[in-house]
C-alpha cells in the first residue's frame, strides 16, 4: 500500500513513520510536512535512507499542492498528524490553528474523495473532551463523552473531528478518528513539558511549572500510541472514534520531580509561575473500546518510558540544542519571562 503521513516531521508523526518503515516494509510511506516550527527535517534523517520513503514539503491547506501529490502517488491510506498543537501558541494566535487544523483537514478529505482511498485517519486529542475534576478519579473520557473544549487549539481539533465524521456520513468517506492522551518520547518538541524540563534541568535553569503543578495528565509513550493508530487505520471500524490512553496518570509536579531525580538535579530548580488561561485540570482516557475491538493495550509503564525518554535526550543533544538555540528561545522568553511567568 501507499500511505501518506501528514505532519510526519513532527513528534508523533515521525515516530509513526519509523514504525511503519520498520514493521511494514512492503508499504510505501510518503511524508507530507510544511516544516513549520515543530517540524524538523533532521528528525527524518534515518527515514531518508529507506527506498520506500518519500518526503514532500507542502502545506495541507494548499489544495493545489495536495492534489498534485495525490495525482502522483494515488495513496491507499492517509493519516493526518499535521496540526498546530501547542495550547499556549493557540492562545497567542488562534487563526493559524483554524487554518491548519480545520481547513487543512477539509483539503485532505476533498482530495481523498476525488482520488478515492481505502481509509482516511484523523489523529486527534483527548483535549476535545475538556477536563475532569481532580476529586473524581473514578471519571474517565469515553468515546461518548460530550465535546467540551477549553482552548482555541482543542476547539480547532474538535471542529476537525466533527468535519471528518460529517464527511463519512454525507459522502461515505471511509474514515476513522483516534483521540489520544499526552504523548512523550523521542523527538518531542522542546517547548512541551517533558523535553522542556529535561533541557532546562540539564542547563541548571529554572523549571517553570504552571500554578501549583496539580494538573493531571494521562501519559502515553509515543510508540504505544503509534501502534494503536496502525491497528485502527488497518482494522478499525469505518466511521468510528477510538480513545487511546496510557493509564499513567501523573500530576505535572510529579513528572517534573521524576525528571529531576533521574538527572540527579535539585528540586530547588522548580519555579511556580502564573497559570495559563483556561488550564484543564485533569485528563484521563478509558481505552476499553480499542482494547475490546483490536486487542490494543499500552505496553510501556511511565516509570520505564520516562527513563528511555531522558536517555534519548541525553544521547541526542545536537537534535534539540539546535532547536532551542533559535526561534524557540525567543518564544520561551516571550511566553514566560515577558509575562512574568519565569
Amino acid at each position: 500500500m501507499t500511505i501518506i503521513v501528514t505532519g510526519g516531521a513532527g513528534f508523533i508523526g515521525s515516530n509513526f513513520v519509523y514504525l511503519e518503515l520498520e514493521e511494514h516494509s512492503d508499504d510505501r510511506i510518503i511524508c507530507l510536512d510544511n516544516l513549520t516550527y515543530a517540524g524538523n527535517l533532521s528528525t527524518l534523517k534515518k527515514a531518508m535512507e529507506y527506498p520506500n520513503f518519500r518526503f514532500v514539503k507542502a502545506d495541507i491547506s494548499d489544495r493545489e499542492a495536495v492534489e498534485k501529490l495525490f495525482e502522483e502517488e494515488h495513496p491507499d491510506i492517509v493519516v493526518n498528524f499535521a496540526a498546530e498543537s501547542h495550547v499556549d501558541r493557540s492562545i497567542e494566535d488562534p487563526g493559524i490553528f483554524l487554518q491548519t487544523n480545520i481547513i487543512g483537514t477539509q483539503v485532505l478529505m476533498d482530495a481523498c474523495r476525488k482520488y478515492g482511498i481505502k481509509r482516511y485517519h484523523q489523529v486527534s486529542t483527548d483535549e476535545v473532551y475538556g477536563d475532569l475534576p481532580l476529586d473524581r478519579p473514578d471519571l474517565f473520557f469515553t468515546e461518548e463523552t460530550p465535546i467540551h473544549t477549553s482552548s482555541p487549539y482543542s476547539s480547532s481539533k474538535a471542529g476537525a473531528d466533527l468535519l471528518v465524521l460529517a464527511y463519512h456520513r454525507t459522502y461515505g468517506l471511509p474514515v476513522t478518528v483516534t483521540r489520544c492522551s499526552n504523548n512523550y518520547g523521542p523527538y518531542h518538541f522542546p517547548e512541551k513539558l517533558i523535553p522542556l524540563m529535561i533541557s532546562r534541568a540539564l542547563a541548571d535553569e529554572p523549571l517553570p511549572v504552571y500554578g501549583k503543578g496539580e494538573n493531571v495528565r494521562d501519559w502515553l509513550y509515543v510508540k504505544d500510541h503509534c501502534k494503536a493508530i496502525d491497528l485502527v487505520m488497518r482494522g478499525g471500524r469505518v466511521g468510528e472514534v477510538y480513545n487511546i490512553g496510557g493509564h499513567n496518570e501523573k500530576s505535572n509536579l510529579e513528572v517534573v520531580k521524576t525528571i529531576l531525580k533521574e538527572l540527579g538535579k535539585s528540586e530547588d530548580l522548580i519555579t511556580f509561575v502564573t497559570d495559563r488561561p483556561g488550564h484543564d485540570m485533569r485528563y484521563a482516557i478509558d481505552p476499553t473500546k480499542i482494547h475490546n475491538e483490536l486487542g490494543w493495550l499500552p505496553e510501556t509503564k511511565f516509570e520505564d518510558g520516562i527513563k528511555q525518554t531522558i536517555r534519548w535526550y541525553l544521547d541526542n543533544k545536537e537534535w534539540w540544542e539546535e532547536i532551542i538555540s533559535g526561534e524557540y528561545r525567543n518564544y520561551f522568553d516571550k511566553m514566560y519571562k515577558e509575562k512574568g511567568r519565569a
